[in-house]
């Protein structure tokens, strides 16, 4: 069942397109994320599906109802953690907790709530005073206060240490796992990777691929890399690219570069011990959605996220 429906989606402010004919759906129960490089589209698309901002032309549909037109309704069931968001200063948890929980008729016990968040010891803290990755926490309890059935988060894991990303990682899975769809933006491949039932991939504010994560590793990323360092220089002719999983083989010095798909090391290492030759090192790499949008593009994410 479809939660999140977008059908040729287009955003334009002036004479930018910022979002230009995106369709996607989004399934109950799973984690959907839109990746792509910063100022792809995502967070505009993201505004327009949650009712914050209105599309240009194309139709949204969340849990039924027309974001826009049906604000009030939706806002009682979703979530948003927002990319950026404040709060008043020098407020403690409780106190942000207590205000937050009176905008609705039935919110969950929202001590319990950060106790499962991993921070049910900092009621008494001002939210200013806490951690990049506590603070988040505290936006993520205030997005699930109500029990939404749908919750976005927009790149929730920008400007965290490595250790409160794996941390908050765990905090998505365990929203999901709870029964509620997640769908989230970020520009970190290995998050989508780790997270992502299903990916949508935007460029220029178009959706240039959609699909679960292996499916789109399999169809765009290219084929995983071996390199082998062999304890005596290999003969310049090993016949390695008459295996039927092999696609290259070279030879570089005492290396051996091997691309290939699905058991190719396996049989590599097979003609490798026919022939007597000993391998001292092994070092493999498997492609992934950063080779995705690489193949797709031209040019590596990690490009874009520093320009």
């Amino acid at each position: 069942m479809s939660v999140v429906a977008c059908e040729n989606v287009v955003r334009r402010f002036g004479d930018f397109t910022a979002v230009n004919g995106v369709s996607l759906e989004v399934e109950e129960g799973e984690i959907f994320g839109l990746i792509g490089p910063n100022g792809a589209g995502k967070t505009t698309l993201l505004n327009c599906v949650e009712g914050i901002d209105k599309q240009t032309s194309g139709n949204i549909s969340v849990l039924g109802l027309d974001p826009a037109g049906d604000q009030h309704e939706l806002t009682l069931r979703i979530g948003v953690q927002l990319q950026a968001a404040a709060l008043p200063p020098r407020l403690t948890v409780a106190e942000v907790m207590k205000l937050f929980s009176a905008f609705y008729e039935s919110p969950v016990p929202w001590q319990d709530l950060l106790k499962k968040l991993g921070i049910g010891g900092k009621e008494k803290s001002m939210v200013e005073r806490l951690s990049g990755g506590q603070r988040q926490r505290v936006f993520i309890a205030l997005a699930l206060l109500h029990k939404p059935e749908v919750v976005f988060l927009d790149e929730l894991t920008t400007a965290l240490d490595p250790q409160a990303r794996l941390a908050m990682w765990d905090v998505v899975e365990q929203i999901r796992d709870e029964g509620t769809t997640v769908v989230l933006t970020t520009h970190y491949m290995e998050e989508a990777e780790r997270l992502c039932d299903h990916v949508g991939i935007i460029d220029h504010g178009k959706l240039i691929a959609m699909d679960t994560v292996p499916a789109l590793i399999r169809d765009h990323a290219g084929d995983a890399t071996a390199r082998l360092l062999l304890v005596e220089p290999p003969p310049d002719d090993l016949g390695l690219d008459s295996i039927e999983s092999v696609t290259t083989a070279r030879r570089d010095g005492k290396y051996l570069i091997v691309q290939g798909t699905g058991g190719f090391l396996q049989d590599v290492l097979a003609e490798l011990t026919n022939q007597d030759l000993r391998v001292a090192d092994l070092r493999a790499t498997s492609p992934g959605l950063e080779d995705v949008f690489l193949n797709l593009t031209g040019r590596a994410m990690r490009t874009e996220d520093q320009s």
